[in-house]
């Protein structure tokens, strides 16, 4: 019985099925199944239940689990006491939602580096309902969203809020809401729903809304006086600098948009942890430099 059997056999537990295991451990179908078979040989019981669907684990394989969650805990344990972080090797995967992506994610990026300049990173940069959905799925080792979320397999680490303002371009004044259309973050987002809830009450039937996930573009169709909208003042500080953009008031403030450090809590994860650590102290490094 070898660890890496161990291994192969958690993540086929945890993941439900052979090729979910092999695409996490970079490995080919073949060699996930091998591993199994061999140890379910050594140690002469089934581990899994075969069928349609996702695998079940049978009697013996759940008390397996438990020793081999205990087991994966003392491999991060040694390598979190012993090993030298510059050693640390594999593929890191983070995702960030835009706002991140535009404020303070390379800082992030920059700083892991100098912590595991061996490890791979594949980022993702999308809205924060699929980074949740690519977490759950253990498609993402790390997500920089909008949180928390709320499972109790996942683990949050607050992070500074991002106060939202309203803009129009300096071309076009007009700042009535039943005149020029709002636009906000994509349709599948909490600002949104929470902003169309309220615009919705204080301005009535002549609201107009656009929906744009990209951070860039909605500011651009701001500063071009196509539309009005509530932005981190971070993210607008370059067209404000500009004079293409300028705050005012329409009589309503949106909620501070607050994001997370989120991770599955199980397996636990040293690399992961530290990860959220060092995203933690990079924002709130940045959040001290930048402009609120």
């Amino acid at each position: 019985m070898t660890f890496d059997q161990i291994r192969t056999f958690l993540w086929v537990a945890r993941l439900g099925g052979f090729r979910k295991a092999a695409e996490r451990l970079h490995l080919s179908q073949p060699a996930v199944s091998t591993r199994i078979s061999n140890l379910e040989a050594e140690l002469r019981v089934p581990l899994f239940e075969r069928g349609p669907g996702e695998l079940v684990l049978t009697k013996q394989g759940t008390l397996l689990l438990s020793y081999a969650e205990q087991m994966l805990f003392v491999e991060e344990e040694i390598k979190q006491r012993v090993a030298n972080p510059s050693e640390v090797e594999g593929l890191f995967r983070v995702g960030a939602s835009e706002t991140i992506a535009q404020a303070w994610l390379p800082d992030f990026l920059k700083a892991f580096s100098e912590h595991y300049p061996r490890v791979n990173v594949d980022l993702t940069v999308d809205i924060s309902i699929n980074l949740r959905a690519a977490l759950l799925e253990r498609r993402l080792d790390l997500a920089l969203l909008m949180g928390p979320v709320s499972e109790f397999s996942v683990e949050n680490v607050g992070l500074p809020p991002f106060d939202l303002h309203w803009y129009r371009s300096t071309s076009n004044p007009e700042t009535d809401l039943s005149k020029i259309p709002v636009i906000s973050y994509s349709s599948k987002t909490r600002p949104y729903r929470e902003l169309m809830s309220e615009l919705s009450r204080r301005v009535g039937p002549k609201l107009r809304v656009y929906a744009s996930a990209s951070l860039s573009a909605s500011l651009k169709m701001i500063a071009a006086g196509i539309a009005v909208g509530p932005y981190p003042r971070a993210l607008a500080n370059e067209l404000l600098e500009a004079g293409q953009i300028v705050e005012f008031d329409p009589g309503y403030q949106p909620q501070p948009l607050a994001f997370t450090a989120s991770y599955l809590s199980e397996p636990r994860s040293f690399l992961v942890e530290n990860s959220a650590k060092i995203a933690c102290s990079v924002a709130q490094g940045w959040d001290a430099t930048h402009p609120k």
